[in-house]
């Protein structure tokens, strides 16, 4: 993802209007209606935005291997974000970016998490709360896979400690954060 280090969460028009504003070529959509993918995309497409759809939050579509494999043809997004394996592991056989979404809230939480990144092999993982520097270490060392650390990151100065543990970039919905990085 070149050398963006955050990446704009977005929860409605209005929010990717505002990313719009800023030079960046990555974001994620967040919370959108099956009815919407089509004409969001195209959107996007038209601003030459790589976007990734969060699988987990399409209002009105199951989440499998099923409805990735429709998004994945249909709607064509850059890559997609799941904490399901198997519907990274569909994305991946599609040459979708996929992007394992993992929450480590205790050690056997981050044992899980490894085992089932193993198991999906996605191009990255994001790591939820991205607020503990070294969860971001231990994880990228474990998996060897790009780490993107998200969730609870509200500061220009946890963004910067994400990074020097090793993620290579941050998802945040913060306005403050995209003015911030955002050129």
């Amino acid at each position: 993802m070149s050398d963006q280090k955050i990446l704009p969460a977005i929860h409605s028009m209005k929010d990717f209007d505002k990313m719009l504003k800023y030079s960046f070529e990555y974001g994620v959509f967040l919370d959108l209606h099956v009815g919407m993918l089509k004409s969001v995309f195209a959107y996007a497409n038209q601003h030459d935005k790589k976007m990734f759809l969060h699988m987990d939050l399409i209002q009105g579509l199951s989440n499998d291997e099923y409805a990735a494999e429709y998004i994945c043809q249909t709607v064509k997004p850059y890559g997609i974000i799941s904490t399901r394996k198997n519907v990274i592991k569909r994305a991946r056989e599609l040459n979708v970016k996929a992007i394992q979404r993992t929450f480590v809230i205790d050690s056997n939480a981050f044992k899980r998490s490894v085992e089932q990144i193993r198991h999906s092999d996605p191009d990255y993982i994001e790591l939820l709360p991205g607020v503990i520097p070294k969860m971001i270490e231990r994880l990228k060392e474990e998996t060897g896979k790009p780490i993107i650390a998200g969730g609870l990151i509200d500061h220009h100065d946890e963004v910067f400690s994400a990074l020097d543990a090793g993620a290579s970039a941050i998802t945040t919905s913060s306005k403050e954060l995209w003015s911030y990085f955002g050129k």
